[in-house]
């Protein structure tokens, strides 16, 4: 079983940007290459997409061998400060993303762990999105996890990726 600890520090001073590059055609196409009558590319800044046609990562996780490379890379990149490591999270160090969630740095919990980039996307019902990823096809790594004072997490693997959940 893949045993995996998550990290949250909550440090107001610091943002990381992380997104899509500007001017990139976001339209939806049909089968046949037309484009769809839903397209994101006409939505304004003042007018986001109704819910269900968004995803926001609450958690983005890293495992490293070496956390103080990779923390020390992302500080000169963007300018930001990691916390200290949390012992009660997996020992990741976190940082703020622009959206309100945390990118978090950790290393291995096991020798079998090996180095990944795992986004946790934030969810109203982990009970329901587990078991639609389940049904998908995909192998539930993690079950349902309460994290004390964080919120409750789920780790599903599908063709190779891993990907997270996030309820808080």
């Amino acid at each position: 079983m893949l045993r995996v600890g998550l990290a949250f520090v909550a440090l107001p001073s610091t943002v990381l940007h992380f997104g899509c590059a500007p001017n990139q055609d976001t339209t939806s196409r049909n089968s046949d290459g037309s484009p769809d009558t839903v397209s994101t590319a006409n939505y304004k800044k003042d007018d986001p997409p109704a819910k269900e046609n968004t995803m926001k990562i609450q958690y983005l996780e890293i495992v490293t061998a070496n956390v103080d490379a990779v923390c020390a890379t992302y500080s000169q990149l963007h300018g930001v400060k990691f916390g200290d490591s949390d012992p009660n999270l997996g020992g990741a160090r976190t940082a703020k993303l622009a959206n309100g969630g945390m990118l978090g740095v950790r290393a291995p919990m096991h020798d079998a762990e090996k180095p990944v980039v795992r986004p946790y996307i934030l969810i109203d019902d982990i009970e329901a999105a587990v078991a639609a990823a389940g049904k998908s096809g995909a192998e539930i790594a993690v079950p349902p996890m309460k994290i004390e004072g964080h919120g409750t997490c789920a780790i599903f693997i599908q063709n190779g990726i891993e990907s997270g959940l996030w309820q808080l």
